[in-house]
């Protein structure tokens, strides 16, 4: 998820969610109250907004209730440093962070999918300014170099994960299919036999704006291709990427896959398999909770097939965490952050959304879990966005709202697009 500067008014206090377990005396958060209380020794407010990973407001795994959790015993442990967090959704997040910044209502603290667009502006303190040494160096190295960019950290990593692609055993045995399809053609006549058997959504596809980068890149890596060639320049309407899309709009079209793919997000489609309307469908760790949810327990996980072959690589996602330095509240920023990395806060955030440690430490703490271990398996040998270009951060909304209509119109015209995106300026 990355920053795309919008207009609109700014966002009201009433937004913001109060997660405090403190009475009055604390700051504003505020650029100028802040600092002084923060100078003088008093209480600090430190702004944070945050993306939310459950189900939504008053649900039992909200981000709301994960967050609030985290910042009473923060400030159990820690009185005089107050935490504000906002909660939004994945796909309201960029938008808004992006007018609060425009607006000059910048939070000290964003959890989200990407910080490269805030960098070039300065926004940022570097890592080392707010995360200590020992935190620091229990991060997967391969993860914490993504939040490099010219070899100066601003990023922090905050969950990973990595794709497979998952099957409904039951509908597989119905279709009279023995094994998960490795290669193209394969996924394609599996398709057709669960579509002969009465399956609605052979293969879920989600192109819509919550995720639509990630399927994307799925399918892309599936032929070679990818955003970017092996030099590093931009190639997202490569003849690989094209042949690609032409592939996926001739499923769409044959009806084997989900009905107008552009307009669903991942979290639709995660369900519909929850439920037993699809057959096969990408997904990660954090698609897990949702099966279980529904009640389907005989599907399994197998690597995501690919032109020729299954991927011998797979999407790795990282979010991200960060802190701007508007405000001046480094040193309070750091206290939050050490605490969050050594307390129980982010093995709580694995537990509760199944999503993957970016620590040695943490990773560690899960090696036993079996229905992680695809998944953790699969993250040493992981692609990734190319995070550290800030031209990713224009691309990526980009793609978000328009690629899904590269398998309902011209996929060159639709991919050419986003090209001129990312060649621009």
């Amino acid at each position: 998820m990355n920053m795309k500067l919008v207009g609109g008014a700014a966002l009201g206090l009433a937004t913001v969610l109060v997660l405090s377990s403190c009475g009055s005396g604390g700051g504003t958060g505020t650029s100028g109250a802040g600092d002084q209380k923060s100078s003088a020794g008093g209480p600090v407010t430190l702004k944070m907004v945050a993306a939310d990973y459950g189900d939504g407001p008053g649900k039992p795994n909200s981000g709301e209730t994960f967050w609030k959790g985290v910042v009473d015993e923060f400030q159990a442990a820690n009185p005089n440093i107050k935490v504000e967090v906002q909660v939004i959704n994945w796909n309201d997040i960029d938008k808004q962070v992006a007018t609060m910044v425009q607006n000059g209502q910048v939070p000290d603290i964003l959890q989200t999918g990407d910080y490269s667009g805030f960098v070039k502006d300065q926004l940022l303190y570097k890592v080392d300014e707010v995360l200590s040494p020992n935190v620091s160096s229990d991060m997967l190295q391969k993860f914490a170099d993504f939040g490099k960019v010219d070899g100066a950290a601003y990023g922090i990593p905050f969950v990973s994960s990595a794709r497979a692609l998952f099957y409904n055993k039951d509908l597989f045995q119905k279709a009279g299919i023995a094994e998960p399809p490795k290669t193209w053609d394969e996924l394609k006549a599996d398709a057709e036999k669960l579509k002969k058997a009465g399956v609605s959504q052979p293969f879920g596809l989600p192109l819509g704006q919550e995720e639509a980068q990630a399927e994307s890149f799925l399918w892309m890596l599936g032929n070679g291709g990818g955003y970017k060639d092996a030099s590093g320049k931009w190639a997202i309407n490569s003849p690989q990427n094209v042949e690609t899309f032409n592939y996926v709009k001739g499923l769409v079209n044959a009806g084997l896959t989900t009905p107008n793919p552009g307009t669903k997000d991942r979290k639709t489609v995660w369900e519909d398999f929850g439920a037993g309307k699809v057959g096969m469908v990408n997904g990660g760790p954090m698609s897990i909770p949702i099966f279980d949810a529904a009640g389907l327990k005989n599907y399994g996980v197998a690597p995501i097939p690919g032109k020729s072959g299954p991927l011998d690589t797979t999407l790795g996602v990282m979010d991200w965490i960060m802190a701007f330095n508007k405000n001046g509240h480094a040193a309070e920023i750091k206290k939050f952050f050490d605490f969050f990395y050594t307390g129980s806060a982010a093995q709580k955030i694995s537990d509760t959304y199944k999503l993957l440690p970016v620590t040695n430490g943490g990773i560690k703490k899960l090696s036993g879990d079996e229905k992680l271990k695809p998944f953790l398996d699969a993250l040493p040998n992981a692609s990734f966005y190319p995070f550290q270009d800030p031209k990713w951060a224009e691309v990526n909304p980009q793609i978000k709202q328009t690629i899904g209509g590269a398998v309902k119109d011209d996929p060159a015209k639709v991919l050419g697009e986003l090209q001129k995106t990312a060649d621009a300026g």
